[in-house]
């Protein structure tokens, strides 16, 4: 397995996965996800981080954390390794417990921390094992929405989004998450880069230049390589143009959304490209990304287009 690209600072947002070998439970009962629990506690206390949202599934876990001093591997190592000496020595065995190294993306908070506890809270849901992410008890939901949560979990950042005073913004984020249960809808991890960052071209851009221009030992990483190969406007519109030949209106859409979210070119370039000023091209990309939510027939060229520039999806 190729080594993942770590890209660690102070005050980096992460959406991080750990799956169970072989795909086997890593959790078999209510006192294994208890004492992960706690795991996940003394990883505030010792090493500082910041748990905003997790889900405990029956093979693998999600976690979306801040690190405030830089350090996910050393939060990871402890999380990780902690709980899987106590499973193998609660059940008298040896060997690994999860399954290679946790996958962990990098996340421009602003802009996806609230889709992603979003998704986070919905995975039970989407497995068919409950109906409403209430009646899950091993994920952090409740505390967003009853209002009563651990020390160790942080949940005033999220909420924050969704109103000033704690009860409107506890049932507006009720409602946030309810909207999507009876629909389908897209991963928002889906627009990460290069299996490694998810964030606007902007904060793409900006992570390379403050974290990745220096690391001359890890250019053969696969996705650094892959950061570094972005495809040009041009590009990028040549394919659209083909797969939406007779819809120039579409097309140019759905060039906007790709050329910001993949190009890695600053907006005002985008913005002369399609005449529109920085903050439009900004408010076009998210405009088409709400529709391509609910247009399966949008979503499959779109997913044709990604294929064609070799473009990455979570």
């Amino acid at each position: 397995m190729a080594r993942p690209l770590r890209i660690e600072y102070p005050g980096a947002f992460y959406h991080v996965t750990t799956r169970g070998n072989e795909q086997k439970e890593i959790f078999k009962n209510q006192k294994d996800r208890e004492k992960f629990l706690s795991y996940l506690e003394s990883a505030t206390e010792r090493y500082g981080a910041v748990i905003h949202a997790y889900c405990l599934m029956t093979n693998h876990y999600h976690l979306m954390l801040e690190t405030p001093q830089g350090n996910l591997s050393q939060i990871m190592k402890h999380i990780n390794c902690s709980y899987t000496t106590y499973f193998n020595v609660k059940r008298k065995r040896a060997g690994h417990l999860l399954q290679g190294r946790y996958k962990a993306i990098l996340v421009e908070a602003d802009a996806y921390a609230t889709e992603l506890t979003r998704y986070i809270h919905l995975n039970p849901v989407r497995a068919k094992i409950v109906e409403t992410p209430e009646a899950y008890p091993w994920m952090s939901y409740r505390c967003y929405t009853e209002g009563v949560a651990p020390s160790w979990l942080t949940t005033g950042f999220i909420l924050g989004y969704f109103g000033r005073k704690a009860t409107t913004a506890r049932e507006n984020y009720r409602h946030f998450v309810h909207e999507l249960i009876e629909r389908e809808y897209s991963s928002p991890l889906q627009g990460t880069i290069a299996s490694t960052i998810l964030g606007s071209a902007e904060f793409v851009s900006e992570i390379q230049e403050r974290h990745l221009r220096s690391r001359k030992a890890d250019r053969d990483l696969p996705a650094l390589r892959e950061l570094n190969e972005k495809p040009s406007l041009h590009e990028i519109m040549k394919v659209v143009s083909e797969v939406f030949a007779e819809n120039d209106r579409q097309a140019k859409k759905a060039g906007i959304f790709l050329c910001h979210r993949y190009s890695g070119a600053k907006l005002k370039e985008i913005g002369e490209l399609f005449r529109l000023s920085e903050s439009g091209v900004s408010r076009a990309s998210k405009r088409f990304d709400e529709v391509m939510e609910r247009d399966k027939a949008l979503k499959k060229k779109m997913v044709e287009i990604r294929r064609k520039l070799k473009l990455s999806n979570a």
